[in-house]
């Protein structure tokens, strides 16, 4: 094999489609002004407390310029034609155009946690009611992981790599980390990495519910009233995740490649930390956990004290913000207490794969216009003091080096390191 070509990988373009907006642009505004993308579901119908979902406002494949009637019944699984619009949306941030000699070196990473349950779900429908011979022939390739990337190149002319990095909800800073490695060995000058799901069905939702691991709001609790309180990382009542949807896709480019096409670097990915715990299929470990974060302090050639701001995991489980909080103070120390660390699932909920992608993309917005985005609906957990959790307001604060955090079932850890251009 030969040596890699240890090149700088920047990123140059982002897109999102949150539980805020189907825009980044338009879901960083709302996550500047403090506020949140939850509702009652209107998906489909569920009979338990964890209804309050976060779901893409005004997301329907039917009015997708790109996809016929035909097109939207076929490929049924939710998360094949969002990564499309979304990959869209990315190279056209990026000013990135696909000719004979940038589509061979253009690879394309989603990941996803659940892939195309939906599809499968309206198939198992079908069979039940109407027998085998209306079973889709699309279900197979609706529930492959890798053809939403697939699909998307099909649509924009790319002609990289493309697959399906499966690493839970931290899928996206997988899909960051594997697609940064591409263009530093040189098998690629262009990424379009990230992470995409649809999971708002029956079974999903009482499936996070029954396993405690999603918010029951009940009579008394202060999101009854006002949905856009269920999620509250790193409070003193928090009760578990507000379920979510969504896609964030990053294009990623190689130093030389941004010169030689005139592309405007917004961040640079300076470095990747990821370990797995060989613990619990859920409960987070410390020691993987803290590896993961100096690996990837370790790769961007820092020291703890030189970052400025965590994006943190932090889905608002009361165990998983708890063990979080220690393994920062374990890496960071008592300079911990100066660090704003904050938790963009108070506003967008938990989107599992699409989680660390959409996050990554808030990030980099945020440090090229100097603000700290919020941790919304804070009430201080004195088991958490002396935490700077840029409670409740963003706030303008300039910075350029940040570590984004994400954990997945399976005891799956990823940790990257940006640095603002």
């Amino acid at each position: 094999m030969r040596a890699p070509s240890n090149r700088r990988v920047h990123v140059v373009g982002c897109a999102a489609a949150t539980p805020l907006a189907p825009t980044l642009e338009a879901s960083f505004a709302r996550a500047a002004a403090g506020e949140a993308g939850f509702r009652k579901i209107t998906r489909c119908t569920v009979d338990c407390a964890s209804d309050v979902v976060g779901e893409i406002p005004g997301w329907n494949p039917h009015a997708l310029d790109f996809a016929s009637e035909k097109d939207v019944h076929q490929w049924n699984a939710g998360f094949v034609l969002l990564t499309m619009a979304v990959c869209r949306d990315a190279l056209r941030d990026a000013g990135l155009e696909l000719t004979a000699e940038t589509a061979p070196r253009t690879a394309c990473l989603v990941g996803s946690a659940l892939n195309g349950h939906d599809a499968y779900r309206v198939a198992v429908q079908a069979l039940s009611a109407h027998g085998p011979n209306r079973v889709s022939p699309f279900l197979l390739p609706n529930l492959c992981g890798n053809v939403p990337a697939g699909k998307a190149g099909m649509l924009l002319g790319f002609t990289g790599p493309v697959f399906s990095p499966q690493g839970a909800c931290a899928s996206g800073n997988h899909a960051i980390g594997l697609g940064a490695r591409l263009i530093r060995d040189g098998d690629c000058d262009f990424v379009l990495a990230g992470g995409v799901d649809m999971p708002i069905l029956p079974e999903l939702v009482h499936g996070f519910a029954n396993m405690n691991a999603t918010i029951k709001v009940r009579p008394g609790d202060r999101a009854w009233d006002n949905p856009a309180r269920a999620s509250r990382p790193f409070s003193s009542d928090r009760k578990g995740f507000v379920l979510a949807e969504g896609a964030g896709v990053l294009v990623l480019a190689a130093d030389d490649a941004v010169a030689a096409h005139g592309l405007r670097p917004r961040a640079e990915v300076l470095g990747i930390g990821w370990t797995s715990d060989a613990h619990h299929f859920t409960r987070p470990h410390p020691p993987a956990i803290v590896r993961a974060m100096r690996e990837a302090l370790a790769d961007a050639g820092l020291a703890p004290d030189d970052v400025q701001y965590v994006n943190a995991h932090a889905t608002s489980t009361p165990q998983g913000d708890a063990v979080e909080v220690d393994c920062l103070r374990e890496v960071f120390g008592a300079r911990l207490a100066r660090l704003p660390v904050s938790s963009s699932k108070s506003q967008i909920g938990h989107t599992l794969a699409a989680a660390a992608a959409i996050e990554a993309a808030l990030t980099i917005e945020g440090m090229r216009r100097g603000i700290l985005l919020p941790t919304i609906n804070h009430v201080p957990d004195p088991a958490l003091d002396g935490l700077d959790v840029v409670p409740n307001a963003a706030r303008p604060q300039h910075h350029e080096l940040a570590l984004s955090n994400a954990f997945g079932f399976g005891g799956t850890n990823c940790c990257v390191v940006f640095r603002g251009e």
